[in-house]
Formats: structure tokens, sequence, C-alpha cells
């Protein structure tokens, strides 16, 4: 995954939406807010989620 935000895709999601048991995604390492939110969110914003969600090795794709 991309780490420059110039070079991320607009969003971390991977069309692979589970929150099961949680509120985390486990498609993207997103919170339900954080998606339901992500359209509403600063640059600056999204770029902690972005950082957080990679350090803990998100997203994740299947292949």
């Amino acid at each position: 995954m991309q780490d420059s935000p110039s070079k991320r895709p607009d969003t971390p999601c991977v069309a692979v939406c589970s929150t099961t048991f949680d509120d985390v995604c486990r498609g993207c390492g997103r919170t339900v807010a954080e998606v339901a939110n992500w359209v509403f969110m600063s640059a600056e914003e999204k770029d902690k989620v972005w950082v957080r969600i990679l350090a803990e090795g998100y997203p994740r794709r299947n292949s």
C-alpha cells in the first residue's frame, strides 16, 4: 500500500465490508463511524486514519 498521501486511493475501502462482532471493518480497518463520515472528513482527519490502518496492516485485499 502506498504511504504517500498523494499516491493513496481516495478511500481505503476494498469492497470487503464486514464489521461482525465489533465496529471495525475487516477489509479496510476503519471504524463504522469513520466509514460513515469519510466523505465529510478533512484531509488531515483522513490522513490520521490512513496512518493508523496502514500500521495495523490494512487495507486487506484478498488475492
